[in-house]
Parts: structure tokens; C-alpha cells; sequence
């Protein structure tokens, strides 16, 4: 009986297993983990630690390498996990939706928040403006002490002796309060009118393999903001590299403008001399540049604006952590003064701070820039067009940033599937999904038969709903001001934060209700009108 157990176990801890292998893109389960890419490794690695029973679940970086829909996945496993969970992550929108607290490395100093990433940006701003305070006060101390001191005076008792004591401690002491933001300036060449044309693109690998994409016809913009999105290999970086000409069509024409200068950031780790200094790496591109404005920046300044101050650049590449590499990298790719930004997986680890500084440079970049990337916030943040493998070598293209896609693809599914053809193979037709269309059909027009009417109930709650909505969205303003006026009071903080999530539930739950209620309405009112 023990062995049965034992087998029933190993069986469920295998069919688990294979179930999270698949939500992060592993089909493959018989393959030698020898042979798969670094990518796939780590996404084994990750399974191996989602599938063994802790009370305590370490994640370094869990979303770097996985797509799209597997980082969905994942956000909803960890949700419903039990046991604790510590991760780095610098994937803002999963802290926001995964973490209850924060701990923040800063200066050599680590700070405790409540709650989640948006939480934490509020408290954070809190504490720097009570940093900026104190160190206000410290420098009004210093000024008034030095006016002291440079008077001399005679007799130096043992108080004055304390007072410049303390004096001089004060001034060694080094300050806490945060660095201003960086003005990032960008740097460019001019872009002509035209700047890349796909026209019916076909690209694939393999004689008698299906084209990763095929017919794809695109005309760049000089101030496009693209993001590309698919399942890990559907083909995204390789229509990135046609884009910056590194690879030909199968069929189809690429033409580039002549004036068009390509910056391609690859995800791949850029094989560097690590005995080379940071800022002779830097300089090897470019000694300065100028920017849109005109002005000229030196290769030192641009380190110090990307995070290198002046006591970093001279060290041996060799030192630098795997984050510093990628973002001297990035440097060096923007330091060569592009006009067409091509960005492979740009967020892979990078750090928050560097990301957002990235992210103000790509604001004012003057010419097009297109990203294959899986960070949610970024896209969201830098992109207002999508270009979406959708699978069968399709990509369809949509305005917006990547939340304003995710929210009508449900539509276009619901659509793509309404179109399909009720006829199986052959030409037979499908009995069962004839008769589950006839079905839905007679219910639909039994649907649109009757008019909706309110009960009673409904009726009242119409009424008052749009009063309720704005008394819940005042209640959560008023919450939120709170916490951003409240300082480091963390167990204040706590409570508010609470609350807030209390009432940011009660606010979705009562704008679903509106919707509905509305919808109700509108169909009434359309029911009332003669039909032409």
C-alpha cells in the first residue's frame, strides 16, 4: 500500500511539474538540459523551485527570460501560494500585483515599506522630502558654525570646545538625502523622410518549417514608438534584425532611408575586454556628443547621467556586476548617436533607477525606436504601437501601449472565433458545433426579443449609483494624500495602506456595477425608440 502512495505521489509531482514546465514555455520534457538555450535553462531552474514544497520561496529575477503570458501565470501562481516569498525583481508591475512589502537598498542604507511598488514610490517620495528637510537644517547648522568659527573667539572655554567638535563631525558626516533626477540628454543624427519600409515581408528558418511570419508590410515613422510581443521564439527578434538589416527576407523588400544611423541593442551579453576601463570602453565610440539641442556632452558626462560617477569610470570592466555591463552597453549603443533605436530585451537586468532613466531618454529621443521586450511596465510606459505574433506566421499591429492591447484582444478573440468555419476537414460538417451554433442563436434572438427592465431593487440603486461612485473615488484621493503628506509613520502607513486596498476593491466593484446598470439602461432607452 506504501508503494502505491509513493507512486501516487510521484505521479501528481510529475503531472505538476509538467504543468508549470508548460506555463513557462517548456514543451520539450524529454530534452537534455545540456542542450537548451540559457534562456530555456532558467526557466527550468524556475520550475525546479516553483515545484518543491517551502515555507520560504527565493526568486532572483523570476521574469527576466519568460513572456508575456508566462509572467501572467506567474503572478497568479505566487498569489495563490502559501508560504513566504522573497524575490529581486525589478519587474514593476509584478510588485505591484505580487508583494506586500518592500525592502530598499539605497545608499548603503536599507529602508522597510508597506505594501506594494505603488505604495512604495509614495512613501518613498516622503522619506526623501524629510531627507531634504533635515539636510536643509544641517546646512543652515554649518553656515551659522562657520560664521562662529572664522569670528575666533578669545576665550575657548570647554563649551566652546564641544561646540566645534561638534562642529566637525557635522560637517564629515555624510548626507542622506537623495541625488535630484538626472537631466538625460539625448543625442542623434538627423532622420530624412524615409526611414524603414516592409513591404509583404516573409521570413522563416528551415526548408519545410512555417515562416515565423509572412506578408508583413510596415512603413516606420521617424517618431514611432513600437513594442513587439509574442511567446518566448515566435519569431520577435528576428524581425527586429531585419529591421536593422542584419538578416534578409525570404520574400518581401526592406529599404532603409540613406540617412537613417541604427542603434541595435542586443539581448545577447556583448563580449567585453574586461581589462579596458569604463571609460575607455565609452570613449572607443564616441570622445562626445552633440545633442538635439546643441549642445556637446563628453563620454564622462554621459557615464555620470547613466549612473557612473566620476570614481567608477576608471574601473577595470572586469569588476563590474552582470547589471553594470548591460547598461554600459546600452551606453555605448546610444553614445554612437543613432536615429533608429532598436532594442532587444532592454529591461533585462537593469535596475530600476537605470530603467528609469532610460526611459526619460527614450521620451525625448528624436527619431523611432522599436523594442522587443516582456516588461509590462515599459511598454506601457514608452510604446503607443504593438506589433503581436499571434501565431501562423501572423503579426497584427495595434495603437496603444501593451495594457490597451491586452484589453481588446479578448474582443478579437471573441471575434476569431465567431468567424471560423463550422465545416471540419474535408468539407463534412461538424454536427455537434452545428447544433451548439443553432442553440446560441435561438438564445441570442430570444435575448435581443426581450427589452431588459430594471427590478425594482435596480431601479434605486441606478438612481444613487453615480453618487456612490464619486464618493468612493473622494474617499480613496483622500486616502492616498494621506500617505504622501504622512512621512515614515510606518505603522500609520500600514493602516492607511489597508484601507486603501479596502476601498480601491470597493471602487472596482462598484464601477462593474455602473457598467452594468448603464448597459441596462441604454438598452431600455433603445427599446423605446420607433424602429426606422
Amino acid at each position: 500500500m506504501q508503494t502505491q502512495l509513493d507512486e501516487l505521489g510521484a505521479w501528481q509531482l510529475e503531472h505538476e511539474a509538467k504543468i508549470i514546465l508548460t506555463k513557462l514555455g517548456i514543451e520539450d520534457f524529454q530534452a537534455k538540459v545540456g542542450i537548451l538555450s540559457g534562456g530555456q535553462r532558467k526557466r527550468v531552474a524556475l520550475a525546479r523551485a516553483l515545484i518543491q514544497p517551502a515555507d520560504l520561496l527565493i526568486l532572483d529575477e523570476p521574469t527576466n527570460h519568460i513572456d508575456d503570458a508566462s509572467i501572467m501565470w506567474l503572478e497568479s501562481y505566487l498569489q495563490k501560494r502559501k508560504g513566504a516569498l522573497f524575490m529581486v525583481t525589478h519587474d514593476r508591475y509584478f510588485l505591484d500585483r505580487v508583494v506586500n512589502r518592500i525592502f530598499e537598498l539605497d545608499g548603503g542604507n536599507l529602508y522597510r515599506y508597506p505594501g506594494n511598488y505603488s505604495t512604495f514610490l509614495e512613501t518613498k517620495l516622503a522619506r526623501e522630502a524629510d531627507e531634504r528637510a533635515t539636510e536643509d537644517k544641517r546646512q543652515n547648522f554649518l553656515r551659522n558654525e562657520i560664521e562662529w568659527i572664522k569670528r575666533g573667539p578669545k576665550a575657548r572655554g570647554t563649551k566652546q570646545k564641544a561646540r566645534t567638535e561638534r562642529y566637525y563631525k557635522i560637517l564629515e558626516a555624510n548626507s542622506g538625502a537623495s541625488t535630484e533626477a538626472l537631466n538625460v540628454s539625448t543625442a542623434s543624427s538627423r532622420l530624412g523622410k524615409t526611414v524603414i519600409e516592409l513591404s509583404d515581408v516573409t521570413k522563416g528558418y528551415g526548408e519545410h518549417e512555417q515562416p515565423v511570419f509572412r506578408d508583413f508590410s510596415y512603413i516606420v515613422l521617424r517618431d514611432d514608438r513600437i513594442g513587439i510581443v509574442g511567446p518566448n521564439g515566435s519569431g520577435k527578434s528576428t524581425l527586429l534584425r531585419l529591421f536593422a538589416g542584419q538578416l534578409k527576407p525570404d520574400s518581401g523588400t526592406v529599404v532603409t532611408g540613406s540617412t537613417v544611423k541604427v542603434g541595435y541593442f542586443s539581448q545577447e551579453h556583448e563580449e567585453m575586454n574586461g581589462a579596458k576601463r569604463v571609460i575607455e570602453y565609452i570613449r572607443e565610440e564616441a570622445e562626445y556628443v552633440e545633442t538635439a539641442d546643441g549642445q556637446t556632452i563628453t563620454a564622462a558626462q554621459m557615464l555620470e547621467r547613466f549612473l557612473f560617477p566620476g570614481s567608477a569610470q576608471w574601473t577595470p570592466i572586469a569588476k563590474l556586476s552582470g547589471g553594470e555591463k548591460r547598461r554600459l552597453a546600452l551606453l555605448r549603443t546610444l553614445m554612437s548617436a543613432p536615429n533608429v533605436l532598436l532594442l532587444d530585451e532592454p529591461t533585462n537586468d537593469l535596475d530600476i533607477t537605470t530603467l528609469s532613466v532610460l526611459e526619460s531618454y527614450l521620451d525625448d529621443f528624436p527619431g523611432a525606436v522599436i523594442v522587443v521586450s516582456h516588461d509590462r511596465y515599459f511598454l506601457d510606459r514608452v510604446v503607443d504601437k504593438v506589433f503581436a505574433f499571434e501565431g501562423g506566421g501572423v503579426i497584427s499591429q495595434h495603437l496603444g501601449n501593451f495594457s490597451e492591447y491586452m484589453a481588446e484582444r479578448p474582443v478579437q478573440l471573441e471575434a476569431t472565433s465567431a468567424s471560423k468555419p463550422t465545416a471540419a476537414a474535408g468539407g463534412v460538417l461538424n454536427k455537434g458545433t452545428a447544433d451548439e451554433n443553432e442553440q446560441t442563436s435561438v438564445v441570442s434572438a430570444s435575448k435581443r426579443a426581450a427589452t431588459p427592465k430594471f427590478t425594482f431593487k435596480e431601479q434605486r440603486e441606478y438612481e444613487g449609483i453615480d453618487e456612490r461612485v464619486a464618493g468612493a473615488e473622494q474617499s480613496l484621493r483622500d486616502v492616498t494624500r494621506e500617505m504622501q503628506q504622512l512621512g515614515i509613520d510606518y505603522g500609520r502607513l500600514q493602516t492607511l495602506y489597508a484601507e486603501q486596498q479596502r476601498l480601491e476593491i470597493e471602487l472596482n466593484e462598484l464601477l462593474e456595477r455602473w457598467t452594468y446598470l448603464n448597459e441596462i439602461a441604454e438598452q431600455m432607452e433603445q427599446g423605446r425608440r420607433p424602429s426606422s
